[in-house]
């Protein structure tokens, strides 16, 4: 059996930037630190932080006054900063720069007195924070279908944002939809789905064409792993959501002459190897790695880490 990795997989440049924004808050202030929500979406990652002393929380009423509190990367709301600074926490902001600038663009279109319709997935804190940005004036869709239903003040003053961890292809077709529907629609086409997850998604689809499976490393609440499994499951080839290596199934490899393996942006490069090494023992003898974009974007921290 020959394993194929693709070589564009992993944490990406938000991500990254958002572990190291919590480890060198630890060093520069000590724990307790506290962090909103998960930092990403990697079970893996937030536990080796929580063994360090950082306390993971849903709402700021959980942090004591005048704690270091950090954002996750999904970013949050205008409302949950504010709540932040009159309970005098220490905010750290770990949002990724590319989330910001949907932010700024959602708020921008806003201002302008559109109605802004933010594509993405109900319930993902991503699309929670960037709505808040919208300023009562966005709404939501998740589908084509949702665009049918759409029911809007004055078809001539949207605007659009989407969600940075869709499927490419998905939100292609829902700004065609959109753009169909009112044609007077202004936004960006799929610019706002990073750069991280359109190499990644570009990968996947290459990779598809040419194994018999593929595992995907990945966090079930993640919503970019989630979409790197439903691009070669449509090109017909098994894909199955792998959490860590001992999630792998015997059953899933029957048959399987080529398997390939990629990871999620949230995902560390330790669990892509340890799925590795579990593929060996179930037979792999050769690993090659699928030629891919080069990423070496890197983010800056923010300056209360830098002094």
């Amino acid at each position: 059996m020959r394993v194929v990795l693709a070589e564009v997989r992993g944490f990406c440049a938000g991500v990254q930037r958002a572990i190291d924004i919590v480890e060198v808050a630890l060093e520069k202030f000590g724990s307790p630190i506290y962090v909103r929500h998960e930092i990403v979406h990697n079970r893996h990652v937030v536990d080796r932080l929580r063994a360090k002393g950082v306390r993971f929380v849903e709402e700021l009423s959980e942090v004591p006054a005048g704690s270091v509190t950090i954002f996750s990367a999904h970013g949050v709301s205008p409302s949950v900063a504010d709540e932040a600074e009159e309970r005098g926490h220490q905010v750290i902001d770990a949002t990724c720069p590319l989330v910001l600038r949907v932010h700024n663009d959602g708020g921008y279109y806003a201002a302008q007195g559109r109605e802004v319709i933010l594509i993405g997935h109900a319930g993902h804190p991503e699309v929670e924070g960037t709505m808040g940005w919208l300023k009562g004036a966005g709404r939501l869709v998740s589908t084509v279908n949702d665009v049918d239903l759409l029911e809007v003040a004055d078809p001539d003053r949207l605007a659009y944002v989407t969600q940075t961890t869709l499927s490419v292809d998905d939100t292609r077709v829902i700004i065609e939809a959109l753009r169909r529907r009112f044609p007077s629609i202004i936004g960006p086409d799929t610019k706002e789905i990073c750069y991280a997850t359109q190499n990644r998604q570009q990968a996947v689809a290459e990779l598809a064409e040419q194994v018999d499976l593929v595992l995907v490393v990945g966090a079930k609440n993640s919503s970019n792993s989630n979409r790197l499994c439903e691009i070669p499951l449509a090109r017909g080839v098994p894909t199955y959501l792998v959490e860590e290596p001992a999630a792998l199934r015997p059953e899933w490899l029957e048959g399987v002459e080529t398997v390939g393996v990629t990871a999620g942006a949230s995902a560390p490069e330790d669990l892509v190897q340890g799925l590795i090494e579990a593929l060996r023992s179930h037979g792999a003898t050769e690993v090659t790695t699928l030629p891919g974009v080069p990423e070496d974007l890197h983010f800056k921290l923010p300056p209360q880490l830098l002094s």
